[in-house]
């Protein structure tokens, strides 16, 4: 409309940010990149728009709500036990303090995007970050957002690692590693890895530990696949693995669901669990204890994993910003699916 007032909205559009930038922008109640700050108020002048009080109100409103993306696709949320009970944690410490959690299920970077440009728009106070990957941009995107943050990731930071937002952390390689050194002790040396994408650092991170613990005993690493945490990739993986000649007698996967598919497609295929092939998972979830034989597994315990994330989170936005915090509670499960070696 030609003459209509310019609006929060089309000083973001100029420069190239969300409303809840801009408004960040001119409040200086969160950090904002200079070269950010400069480009909105070079777009606001040649729009000559000024801040209001409710433009200044999108950033320094509280909502009593924490923001939750998962970029996951909906059928592995739907059968990895990991989310709801991670949920259930951060919701458990926000009632306590009179807070509710938002949630958005996005499965493309765009998407992704624009959920915390939503959050920053005032929609909430602070933001949880899940499944962090290789290089991860959400901690700049965030940062620039001016989101308070909290990063859950499966292991403690590097000395030398820059600590914007702060970490709270898991440390999965140790449970790989006596998985690994059960089955050793068992008699296994042809042993595989069953990975989750290697993007995800607690994939790698759990890759690696495989790594170095085979590489520990002296024996070689030289069977990883690399699954997607589904069902259909477990399957699949594992048909890779022991439809040939020399099959390995124990298989190390990256979670639950992957482990229960594998072992299901190995006893269809005629291989008796554990004698035939020995498997372990990660994450404990409710049906591996159920299943014939019981499934060992690492137990994450998950729930309080959302527990000190949201405590982290929460203290954070009182302006306490503490060192990194390790979640203690990764603990082995040991159930019926290792056994020795079967002589072929």
């Amino acid at each position: 409309m030609h003459g209509a007032r310019p609006t929060i909205g089309d000083v973001a559009r100029a420069a190239g940010v969300s409303k809840g930038t801009v408004s960040l922008a001119y409040s200086g109640k969160r950090p904002v990149a200079e070269e950010t700050r400069r480009r909105v108020f070079a777009a606001a002048e040649s729009l000559r728009w000024t801040a209001s009080s409710s433009a200044q109100a999108l950033a320094t409103s509280r909502t009593s709500t924490i923001g939750l993306v998962i970029a996951r696709r909906p059928e592995i949320i739907a059968t990895d036990t990991f989310f709801p009970r991670f949920i259930a944690g951060c919701e458990a410490v926000l009632a306590e303090a009179g807070m509710g959690l938002m949630l958005n299920v996005v499965t493309d970077e765009d998407a992704e995007t624009a959920a915390y440009e939503r959050y920053a728009a005032g929609r909430v106070d602070g933001v949880i970050l899940l499944d962090v990957k290789q290089g991860d941009r959400r901690p700049d995107l965030v940062r620039e957002l001016g989101l308070t943050a909290v990063m859950l990731t499966a292991e403690a930071p590097h000395e030398d690692d820059p600590v914007d937002t702060p970490v709270v952390y898991t440390e999965d390689a140790a449970a790989v590693g006596e998985l690994v050194d059960l089955l050793v002790g068992a008699g296994h040396t042809s042993i595989a890895h069953v990975s989750g994408p290697l993007r995800y650092v607690h994939a790698a991170a759990r890759r690696d530990a495989f790594v170095d613990a085979m590489t520990h005993h002296g024996l070689r690493p030289d069977r990883i696949v690399e699954g997607d945490f589904t069902a259909a990739s477990g399957r699949d993986a594992t048909a890779a693995l022991v439809d040939r000649a020399d099959r390995p007698s124990a298989i190390v996967y990256a979670n639950d669901v992957m482990a229960i598919a594998g072992l299901s497609y190995a006893r269809s295929s005629g291989l008796r669990v554990p004698e035939d092939l020995s498997v372990t998972g990660f994450d404990d979830s409710e049906l591996s204890a159920h299943l014939s034989p019981g499934l060992t597994s690492v137990s994450t315990g998950s729930d309080v994993r959302g527990a000190v994330a949201a405590r982290t989170l929460l203290a954070a936005l009182g302006g306490d910003a503490r060192r990194p915090v390790l979640v203690d509670g990764t603990v082995v499960v040991r159930r019926g699916s290792i056994a020795p070696p079967s002589r072929h």
